[in-house]
């Protein structure tokens, strides 16, 4: 038998993982214990994601993995043994806490104390999130028990040291939380350093800013205390269960169409239908304060920082403020009630005034009165929910019985992704999106180019690949494909899908052939590189760079002419 590549066994396993993730929803529940969740763990260990670091060392618990993963599933996940995934249930009348990860705009309800629901409203791709997430702690937890379980004298005393600093009412202090996080550090295999460094990273927002984890020691007790109780009552074996209507919604764009008919009532109610249409996918910042910043700074009597990214720089605590200003002059703000979680910002340019503008910024004044172009910012997609709002914001609609076509001149991605030739901060511009894990591959005719930005900043050109998850990455799978004759030069889990959209709106005639289509990354990590994966935090200011070099080269793109077109009065 020919032996296998690292980087092909990655990929298979890959699969595997999604093989059966899809065969568990439609089969109804699995128990991450039994046989079924015994393979989807064997498959995650075997491709053994960047993201979770240390998983696959039964010696050690991954700490920075558990930091991602808490940050981006709800409050208490540690202590639960029956979790359900689920479409449509109304929880808005009942008793039930709602719960909002830090890091993650999903939904979740708190049905008893070891009872979570999820809502699931951004289709696969938040399914197979929630499923490696729920394994990665499943995995953790049994290092947990396998370290302070002895068959002959029951639990480790460094256990029931832990167990006491879990259930303590007051906060552990000076010696005596050194001393607990020695204890724990040997329960974990960790130093005490790296213990201490989690404590610390997690108990910045246990009980401040939300209440959005239940600390270090909690967290700790509660994942091994589990284990515990699954051993002594089968029973107590942690479950995961699909609702009929969450297998019926797969497939179909349930929420999306709620969200994109609703976009497009908003457009239809102010007016600005029959008026071209920019649609922008990016952060609710970036496009707003470049627009609308120089104009307020001056409004309010400061000098404008002849540095676009100077200005950004002040903007921090001025959200608000901005957004009031930018109301008076065709700013309108479409907060999501459709459960889809992107909201919209919609930008009537001509409404503006030119001394809003920085002036670093080019404009073609004449155009802009001549072709008073709408720009409609919507919040990021996640995966292939992508595909799904995409291709229900471009299809026609209906008003007063009557079908209402929008003129999409451009669709602009501005996505944050991770780089494989650079460094965290530099840019990507696609020339193709490959899918992972399939044979579909999308060519892009990006009309953005290396020269409409700063000279000499890194950027990088190639084809993008999209995966299928931030946590379904292998190391080896994304070197073979920046080395091979793909040449691919970052990753990214939506810019496949929003070109299949386009590809199908094309087909259909809803929009021109000739629409623009733009797509610029800036690198949010390196998975090739230790220490520069997504586990190891955000850019902070380092991002503001290229995020706004990139709202200012897509917003240039709208506002003035294509090169060869003169407009005159």
């Amino acid at each position: 038998m020919e032996e296998l590549s690292k980087s092909q066994r990655a990929r298979l396993a890959i699969r595997a993982f999604k093989t059966i993730a899809d065969a568990l929803v439609l089969r109804g529940f699995y128990k991450p214990s039994g046989r079924s969740g015994e393979k989807l763990s064997e498959s995650l260990q075997l491709f053994d994601p960047e993201i979770y670091g240390s998983m696959s060392d039964p010696r050690i618990v991954e700490l920075k993995g558990l930091e991602y993963v808490m940050d981006r599933m709800p409050r208490g996940i540690e202590k639960c043994n029956r979790i359900i995934l689920t479409a449509d249930d109304d929880f808005h009348e009942t008793s039930f806490e709602k719960i909002i990860p830090l890091k993650r705009r999903r939904h979740s309800y708190r049905v008893s104390e070891k009872e979570i629901c999820f809502i699931i409203s951004r289709g696969l791709t938040e399914i197979y999130d929630i499923l490696t997430h729920i394994t990665f702690l499943n995995i953790e937890a049994q290092k947990i028990h396998s370290q302070i379980c002895n068959k002959e004298e029951g639990v480790c005393s460094e256990w029931n040291e832990l167990e006491k600093s879990a259930l303590r009412k007051t906060a552990l202090t000076g010696s005596d939380l050194d001393q607990a996080l020695w204890n724990l550090s040997i329960i974990l295999g960790r130093t005490y350093r790296e213990a201490r460094d989690t404590y610390e990273s997690l108990e910045l927002h246990h009980n401040k800013n939300g209440n959005y984890n239940n600390g270090l020691f909690a967290i700790m007790y509660e994942m091994g205390q589990r284990i515990i109780e699954e051993r002594k009552i089968r029973d107590n074996l942690l479950t995961i269960y699909f609702t009929p209507s969450l297998q019926e919604m797969i497939g179909r764009h349930k929420y999306s169409t709620f969200w994109a008919k609703n976009v497009k009532q908003h457009l239809y109610e102010k007016g600005l239908h029959k008026r071209p249409i920019h649609v922008v996918s990016a952060n609710m910042h970036s496009m707003k304060n470049i627009f609308y910043g120089a104009g307020f700074l001056k409004e309010n009597g400061h000098d404008v920082p002849e540095s676009i990214y100077d200005m950004i720089k002040g903007f921090r605590a001025a959200d608000h403020d901005i957004t009031a200003y930018a109301s008076k002059y065709g700013f309108s703000y479409h907060a999501d009630t459709s459960e889809s979680n992107i909201d919209v910002m919609v930008i009537d340019t001509a409404k503006n005034n030119p001394f809003n503008l920085h002036e670093s910024i080019q404009c073609d004044f004449v155009y802009l009165a001549e072709k008073k172009p709408v720009i409609v910012v919507m919040d990021y997609a996640f995966g292939t929910q992508a595909f799904d709002i995409l291709d229900e914001l471009l299809c026609p609609c209906y008003f007063e019985n009557t079908s209402v076509t929008f003129q999409i001149e451009s669709v602009n991605i501005m996505g944050k992704a991770g780089t494989l030739p650079g460094n965290r901060g530099d840019i990507m511009l696609a020339t193709a999106h490959v899918m992972e894990g399939t044979t579909n591959s999308y060519i892009v005719d990006n009309d953005l180019d290396v020269n409409d930005f700063d000279a000499g900043y890194p950027i990088h050109v190639g084809p993008m690949v999209t995966v299928l998850g931030t946590s379904l990455q292998n190391r080896d799978v994304l070197a073979r494909f920046h080395t091979s004759n793909w040449k691919a030069v970052g990753l990214e889990m939506e810019g496949g899908h929003y070109q299949r959209a386009i590809s199908a709106a094309i087909i259909q005639g809803h929009v021109p052939r000739s629409m623009k289509t733009r797509y610029a990354y800036y690198a949010s990590d390196n998975p090739l590189k230790e220490g520069e994966t997504l586990a190891s935090g955000s850019l902070g200011d380092d991002g503001i760079v290229p995020t706004y070099m990139i709202s200012r080269v897509i917003l240039q793109k709208i506002i003035n002419p294509p090169p060869g077109v003169v407009c005159e009065l």
